[in-house]
């Protein structure tokens, strides 16, 4: 079951590659990324500064708005067809779990980053590391065309 899954993700992925639809999905992906990075960073760096609160609390606050956001506006946007531009909350819910995994990986990047790097620095590349676990979940698991 799980070897049949496997390739069933395998063989998405080469069609997607050989139409060079993942590659729109990507930019849009990364556009709404742009927005929602700034969100996530500014929500981010006040809890941080101003409210004195720790790095892994404020990671955690900060990707649970920008999650949101960024559901909404892939639901309407990037993943639109798929989704039928129909905002659920089943699949918030499974956009935001599939995000647990993306989060996780950033904090810990960040918290390990934390201690070689400047904590801004170390911030920002945890970004792009929950940037390429994000897309490819939401492109292969969350938003994939039904009955594939």
């Amino acid at each position: 079951m799980i070897e049949a899954s496997i390739k069933s993700v395998f063989n998405r992925l080469s069609v997607a590659w050989h139409e060079r639809a993942i590659a729109l999905k990507a930019i849009s992906f990364a556009l709404v990324g742009v927005v929602n990075t700034a969100i996530d960073f500014s929500i981010f760096w006040t809890v941080v500064e101003f409210l004195r609160w720790p790095l892994v609390p404020s990671n955690v606050l900060a990707w649970l708005v920008a999650v949101s956001f960024s559901y909404g506006m892939n639901t309407f946007i990037t993943f639109g067809p798929e989704s039928g531009r129909i905002l659920r909350w089943r699949d918030y819910a499974t956009f935001a779990a599939s995000g647990i995994a993306g989060m996780i990986c950033s904090t810990a990047t960040l918290f390990a980053l934390s201690y070689v790097l400047p904590v801004v620095v170390a911030k920002l590349i945890s970004i792009l590391v929950s940037f390429v676990i994000n897309f490819s979940l939401s492109h292969f698991v969350v938003f994939r065309k039904r009955g594939q």
